[in-house]
């Protein structure tokens, strides 16, 4: 796609601004907006499940919990589509649309002054972003620096332009935003295909014609014949959950100790650890009761129900954590074919429906034995397993194809906005159809 440039520019004498149209004007983030910190609340009350906000996260910087502060009146309260600054933290810099709430002491509200058109403002800030996240300070947690957000520097273009930039780029990030959504649409039923297919294999098997039985479980329903569908617990030789509270605090942690594996550390079948989640060998020798053996399979026992991983052989000796739940699987079946069941929509399903708490599933060994699973003989798991891994590799490669599509196409849009709020591209002409 073609746009045209401007007959003339001149020298911004900013590195990463380059040149700008002759006629614009030079400015300072200062006199474009004013900027307001958030506060730190008074009182946090709890909702009607008596839940707290989960206050700093960016799941609430993102939407904003406004029921829990009504009373606190010296928080700062923002409504819909308004622009927030996220001022620490790992997204330091980061430009963000608001939902109506409050703001924590993390973000800032940033109102443009109204000489500007606000719809330009806005594509401006995610153009000085870059520049503004690459100049965060802090030894620990990164924060923007008031002064560099201050003295940011850019090219004002005249009023009625910054109208006519904002419409085009409406138009166009619209149907760029179009082909994103497609593209994560795709990627969403790449993943509900492939785990349907998974799912039929490791629950049916892979001949069609086998005679086929009543399994005697809802979720299950007809399994091959030969099959057995048996109690977990009948084919474990033990199962164990982690440490209680009691026996473990937040003060036993230790950097880079030997790792406790929580429901947090299990990520697609892998434990990924925290080093900052470990204990010392006095701690490791007083729990060591709970310490992970290669094959075993480590369950989260609170939330995500389902949520497992398989220990390997470099992780013998970790800690299941107060969070989860160990068990070893005795011969009749294989780790992998049975992380493939336990996180299946049927065996979610059944663990949610045997560990009901007063507030949240909780997972117990009584409740995980209880758990009904189809049992092939070993050598049908390992084809059943052979199959799986193939299918999963192609629909990798196509998510990984939807993935790479969704990034390039990102950096597109980021280039456009670019281009056209810093006048690399000429768009005063623009008449709503696509250059």
């Amino acid at each position: 796609m073609k746009y045209q440039a401007y007959p003339e520019y001149k020298d911004s004498g900013v590195e990463w601004l380059g040149e700008v149209p002759a006629y614009w004007r030079f400015a300072r983030f200062k006199f474009f907006a004013n900027v307001q910190k958030g506060k730190l609340p008074k009182k946090i009350v709890a909702d009607e499940d008596g839940k707290f906000p989960p206050y700093l996260t960016m799941d609430y910087l993102r939407t904003g919990y406004p029921e829990n502060f009504v009373d606190d009146k010296s928080l700062v309260p923002i409504n819909d589509g308004e622009v927030l600054l996220l001022w620490d933290g790992a997204n330091a810099g980061e430009f963000i649309k608001s939902r109506y709430g409050v703001i924590s002491s993390t973000v800032a509200h940033i109102k443009f002054i109204s000489q500007f058109n606000h719809r330009f403002c806005w594509y401006l800030v995610k153009s000085l972003e870059i520049e503004l996240r690459t100049s965060t300070i802090g030894m620990g947690i990164p924060h923007v620096s008031g002064e560099k957000l201050n003295n940011l520097i850019f090219y004002e273009p005249l009023f009625l332009e910054q109208q006519q930039i904002a419409n085009f780029l409406d138009h166009e990030t619209a149907k760029i935003d179009t082909l994103i959504e497609k593209q994560q649409q795709l990627i969403k039923l790449l993943k509900e295909k492939r785990q349907a297919v998974i799912s039929h294999a490791v629950t049916k098997g892979l001949n069609p014609n086998a005679p086929m039985r009543d399994s005697g479980v809802e979720w299950l329903g007809e399994v091959p014949e030969h099959w057995i569908v048996a109690q977990l617990k009948f084919n474990t030789v033990e199962m164990q959950t982690g440490p209680f509270g009691s026996q473990l605090h937040a003060e036993d942690y230790i950097d880079d100790g030997i790792p406790l594996v929580n429901p947090a550390h299990m990520t697609d079948g892998k434990i990924v650890p925290d080093l900052k989640v470990s204990v010392d060998e006095e701690t490791w020798h007083r729990l060591k009761r709970h310490q992970l053996f290669e094959g075993d399979l480590i369950l989260a026992r609170r939330g995500e129900l389902g949520r497992c991983a398989i220990v390997t052989k470099k992780q013998e000796g970790w800690i299941c954590g107060t969070g989860s739940l160990k068990a070893k699987l005795n011969n009749r079946l294989i780790p992998e074919y049975s992380y493939l069941l336990i996180t299946s929509d049927g065996v979610v399903s059944e663990l949610s429906l045997e560990s009901k708490g007063s507030t949240m599933d909780n997972l117990n060994t009584e409740a995980l034995g209880r758990v009904r699973l189809p049992v092939p003989p070993v050598d049908e798991q390992r084809k059943i397993l052979d199959y799986v891994n193939d299918v999963s590799g192609k629909f990798r490669n196509l998510i990984d194809k939807a993935s790479s599509a969704i990034a390039l196409i990102q950096e597109r849009r980021s280039a456009l906005i670019s281009a056209a709020v810093t006048g690399k591209i000429d768009v005063r002409h623009w008449n709503g159809v696509s250059a």
